[in-house]
Parts: C-alpha cells; sequence; structure tokens
C-alpha cells in the first residue's frame, strides 16, 4: 500500500486491490507494526506489553477480549477521559452498534482516518462490479438510505452509527463528480432524521426517476422490502404528488420539502398513471422490474440472517434481477469485498482487505461449532490464534480484529468458513452470528441451525401460494417443559394488496411445518424432545400483516437504526415480546415427537 494513500478510483482501485492481496502477509505485518507504533504507549497496551512495540509480545501478551473487557475504558473516554486510554489518535466520535445482534448497543471508538478506510473499500465496489455489469455511469441508482439521530458522549463526543457517520461526512458529501453516485435520492431526504419522511422522499425521487434507474437497492434487504412494504401502503399519495406536481403536506421536513420540490419541479399526469396502473395490479409478483425496467440488479446484504430475504426479493423482482452482496462491514471494522457480485447468494464470499486492519481467526470445530477452550473468552488461548494468510481451505473460524482506533485482539463474534483465496488473501463465507439464540435444556440452537430449519419448513406454504415474510423466536421457559416458539409472519401471494382478508392456511399446514422445523434441527434438541421430554412441542405463531414492521419501528425507536436493522432472530425485550404476542393471530404445535435416534 502506498504510505498513507487511501483514495484510488477505477482501474486503479483495482490495481491497489491485486496489489495488497498479492502482499497480503507483508500488508497484514506493516499494519500491526504501525498499529503497535502509534498506540503503544496508550494505557491498554502498556498494561500487557510494559511500552514494548515486539509484535511477538503482542501476541503473546494481549488478550482475545469482548466487549466487556474494553467497555471500561470506552467509557472513561465517553466521560472525558483522553483518548491516550486506547489509542494515539484522537477519537473523533463513538459508532453505535445496531444493539439487534446481542441484545444491547455498544460503543465502537472511531478516528478520522477510519473514513479514509471505509472510502477506500466503497471505492472498490463500482470498479468490481463494473467488470460484469458495464455502462452503469449512464443512468442513476436508487438506494435507500437512512440516517439516525445522532447523541452526545457526556463529554461531547457524538454517537451515533457507522453509517449516519458515512452519510454526513465530506466523503459521501462530495461525490457528485463520480457518475457512479448519481443517486435519485437528493442528499436532504437520506439525512432526514424522521425515517418515514425520508423513505417517502426517497421512494418519490426514485419513481420520477423511474426510466434513469439502472440499480436499485439498501444496505440490509430488510430495508429494501420495508420500503416495497412502504410503498404498497403510500403509492397512491406518491401518484398524486407526481399528478399534481405538490409534494404532500405531511412532509414537513424543510429539507426534505425543498429538494422534493425540485425534484417534482412540474405536474406529470402522465407519469402518474404509468405508475397507478402498475400499482394497480391484483399481484405484485414483479413489481419491482415493472416500476424501473431498465434496474440491471438489486443490491443489498443477503448472506446470515438477511439471506431468509431472499424469497421474497425475488418474488417482487420475479427472479429477473440478480442479488448482488458487495461488502462485509461492522461497525467495528470494515473488512472485505466480494468479487463476484453477481454470484448466486448462496455463494457470496467475501476477500478480507490486509489493509482495513490487522486480522487473526480462532479455529473452531467441524460446521463452524464452537470448541470448548473458545466458548469463554477467558479460555482463548493467545498461541490458537491464527493469522490472515494461515487459515486453511474449507475451515471455521470466529473473526478477531485489533484497529488503529483502540480495538486490540476484539472478537467480532462472526463464524467464517474458508472457501478460497485471491492471491494471497483469503476468502470468506459468512455462517452466522457465534451466539447461541435458543436453549431450554441441553438444547443450543444457533441462528445457522434455526435459519435452515426454518428454510425447509417454510417450504410447505409454497403449493398454498403463501410466503414466509419473516421470522423470529423466542425461549418459552414459563411452562415446564419449556419450548420454543417461532414467530411467522405470512403473505398470501393471490392477494398482495389486501393481505389481511386473504384466506387463513389450513392448521394441518402449520402444524407439518411445525415438525419440518423440529425435524431440521440438530439431534440434541431431538433428543432432548422426544426421549429426554425435557423440551416441550415447538409452536408456531402467526402474526398479522405489518407485525414485523411494528417491531422495526420499536427497535428504531429505542435507538436502532433503519439502516442496520436486523429482525432479532431471537426476542429478548420484553416490550418486543408483547407487541409480536399481541399481533398473533392463530397458534400452532407440532402434532408428534420428531425423530431423534442417531
Amino acid at each position: 500500500m502506498d504510505g498513507k494513500k487511501l483514495e484510488y478510483k477505477g482501474d486503479e482501485a483495482l490495481k491497489e486491490l491485486e496489489k495488497l492481496t498479492m502482499k497480503a502477509d507483508e500488508v497484514q505485518e506493516s499494519i500491526l507494526k504501525e498499529i503497535l507504533a502509534r498506540n503503544g504507549k496508550t494505557e491498554y497496551l502498556n498494561k500487557y506489553m510494559g511500552g514494548s512495540k515486539d509484535v511477538l509480545e503482542f501476541k503473546s501478551c494481549v488478550p482475545v477480549i469482548m466487549y466487556n473487557r474494553i467497555r471500561p475504558y470506552i467509557q472513561r473516554i465517553a466521560n472525558g477521559e483522553d483518548s491516550s486510554l486506547i489509542t494515539g489518535h484522537p477519537i473523533t466520535e463513538m459508532l453505535c452498534s445496531s444493539g439487534t445482534s446481542a441484545g444491547e448497543p455498544k460503543m465502537m471508538p472511531s478516528i478520522a482516518e477510519d473514513l479514509d478506510r471505509r472510502t477506500f473499500l466503497y471505492n472498490l465496489i463500482m470498479p468490481i462490479i463494473n467488470q460484469y455489469v458495464p455502462g452503469l455511469d449512464d443512468g442513476k441508482a436508487m438506494f435507500l438510505y437512512f440516517v439516525k439521530a445522532e447523541m452526545s458522549t457526556p463529554c461531547g463526543l457524538p454517537a451515533r452509527t457507522v453509517l449516519t457517520s458515512y452519510y454526513k461526512s465530506k466523503h459521501f458529501k462530495c461525490r457528485s463528480h463520480d457518475p457512479y453516485n448519481d443517486f435519485t435520492s437528493p442528499d436532504q431526504a437520506i439525512l432526514c432524521n424522521d425515517s418515514n419522511q425520508s423513505m417517502y422522499c426517497q421512494l418519490l425521487a426514485g419513481l420520477v426517476h423511474r426510466h434513469q434507474v439502472l440499480r436499485l437497492g439498501a444496505v440490509f434487504a430488510s430495508a429494501f422490502l420495508r420500503t416495497i412494504s412502504f410503498l404498497e401502503r403510500k403509492w397512491v399519495n406518491l401518484c398524486t404528488d407526481i399528478r399534481t406536481g405538490q409534494l404532500d403536506p405531511t412532509i414537513t421536513d424543510l429539507g426534505c420539502r425543498s429538494a422534493m420540490l425540485a425534484v417534482l419541479s412540474s405536474p406529470n399526469p402522465r407519469l402518474a398513471d404509468e405508475i397507478e396502473d402498475i400499482c394497480g395490479r391484483e399481484s405484485w409478483k414483479g413489481i419491482v422490474c415493472y416500476l424501473w425496467p431498465r434496474a440491471r440488479y438489486i443490491e443489498a446484504v443477503v448472506t446470515g440472517s438477511m439471506a431468509q430475504y431472499i424469497p421474497s426479493l425475488e418474488y417482487y423482482s420475479d427472479g429477473k434481477l440478480p442479488l448482488v452482496c458487495t461488502m462485509y462491514a461492522s461497525s467495528e471494522c470494515y473488512f472485505g469485498v466480494n468479487l463476484k457480485p453477481l454470484c448466486d447468494p448462496a455463494d457470496v464470499a467475501f476477500t478480507l482487505l490486509p489493509n482495513m486492519g490487522y486480522f487473526e481467526f480462532i479455529p473452531l470445530g467441524e460446521n463452524g461449532t464452537l470448541v470448548t477452550d473458545v466458548d469463554e473468552e477467558e479460555e482463548v488461548a493467545k498461541d490458537k490464534l491464527v493469522n490472515l494468510v494461515d487459515v486453511r481451505l474449507g475451515c471455521y473460524y470466529e473473526l478477531v480484529v485489533t484497529t488503529f482506533a483502540g480495538l486490540y485482539r476484539y472478537r467480532i463474534g462472526d463464524v467464517l468458513q474458508v472457501i478460497g483465496f485471491h492471491n494471497k488473501a483469503p476468502q470468506f463465507r459468512f455462517i452466522c452470528r457465534r451466539n447461541v439464540l435458543l436453549s431450554i435444556d441441553n438444547d443450543k440452537t444457533n441462528e445457522k441451525d434455526l435459519h435452515k430449519s426454518i428454510t425447509k419448513a417454510k417450504k410447505l406454504l409454497e403449493p398454498h401460494n403463501a410466503l414466509l415474510v419473516e421470522y423470529t423466536s423466542y425461549a418459552e421457559a414459563s411452562s415446564v417443559p419449556g419450548h420454543y416458539v417461532i414467530y411467522w409472519e405470512i403473505r398470501n401471494c393471490t392477494n398482495a394488496t389486501n393481505n389481511a382478508t386473504a384466506t387463513p392456511l389450513e392448521a394441518k399446514v402449520l402444524q407439518e411445518c411445525c415438525i419440518a422445523v423440529e425435524e431440521e434441527l440438530d439431534y440434541v434438541y431431538r433428543r432432548c424432545r422426544a426421549n429426554d421430554k425435557s423440551v416441550g412441542p415447538l409452536e408456531i405463531r402467526v402474526v398479522k400483516p405489518g407485525t414485523f414492521d411494528a417491531l422495526m419501528d420499536l427497535y428504531i425507536d429505542q435507538g436502532g437504526s433503519i439502516n442496520q436493522y436486523k429482525t432479532p432472530r431471537c426476542i429478548k425485550s420484553d416490550a418486543a415480546l408483547m407487541l409480536l404476542d399481541s399481533n398473533v393471530k392463530a397458534s400452532f404445535f407440532s402434532p408428534r415427537d420428531p425423530s431423534w435416534k442417531p
């Protein structure tokens, strides 16, 4: 990597990508040495290394940690102590995680240079995609991006999500000279703190420019589908705005009004009629392709817990648009890119970029299961970690990161599998979050296993023209024995515009779905159910249409971000459980025990 230079574009960016991956081992060693040189005098590192900046001493002395070990230092800085507690650079902001994976938001330290690194990764996306989909500079991108109102720490540091930080930065605002960053959404609409007004205005702008849109998407698949759901409710109002050239009076944000009046400019009855004809159809299958006929692909995260949205995305695009997942990132660090963006979602793999941070890996057991010595953070042996270039093909690992901003050997909690290499840089498939989701007795069901079982069971809905829109789970332990509860929101595909009055599925279908879920869960669960009787029959609770939109609203109202929101796959919030249970239409239990003998 060329010293401090981080801004590469076009072919230059691809050449830099090749250089970095060809020398991944050298780049990683250089990154770690630079982190230790800059941060060696911090209170945190000095505690373990006594002022040394030696790489080997770092690996032998600095512990592998989770958030609770670094949290006291972060809190002290948030309260006004100097950044030198953990980093040699001034901490410019605290980045708040979404909080929906682990149950509570975390604050991650960030320095000014971090924005340069994130921008470096963003600048790789279009050069990579252009190799497969040329001509994207001859139109617009309709990306639904949202910010979250930021807070401040006690000492005045901004506390906001990583995406809010990026959208408010000069890196994002000064993108206008790049033809690939011609978005339909005005910046004022993206930067509006009211997510409903923001979504309305961004959808309106996307419809006004419908014949120029070549790319569609949002950060997560869930946010894109949330937009389609919003469109189902608001298309009449949007058509009225386009027909009259006047913005709906419910849009009160001054920035949005000013920007959108410029977008509307004049009445356009012909365009309104086109959109009205499309949205007024009985079925919304393929609606995305009808509304944006030149679109070449949908861009969104569709890995991990987002994979369950793939059928819905394919329904709305009639399977005609590739689902493109471009990058792998988190609040702690940006990690890598997908070099084959048009691949099947099941085959998405990310090449980790060795200049983003220093990466190590905790080896896991077969199929990504945790082995005993990494189950608790205190028991992770420092010498068990594997370097980036030393991971082995086919093996599973948990990602550990060290950053310039003050995270040292920090466990991200993601389980990854090595599926190949690009030059010397490994390519990983995201498997799941490390945390166990559900447990009643000796059973321990993780996100991957739950998703696998749901994927199997929901196929039973297809012959009945029904689609599983969303799901979450809960370990009901108030009764003896306790049991798994799965909340399902189901769409009737033959009556998309009036789903509330759709004919309900027969009880037998849902009961068979219950047993199908159980049959796909692991041996320990099935033994607890069928032999030990320590776990009761699995229950599916079918909720009213729109329930999961309301759940998302609840988490956003509690401080979550619409950009980073991921439906929790296991509910731990009493308020969320109350909301779900208040919307249950019907409940079904497994009609029999699952098979359990090996």
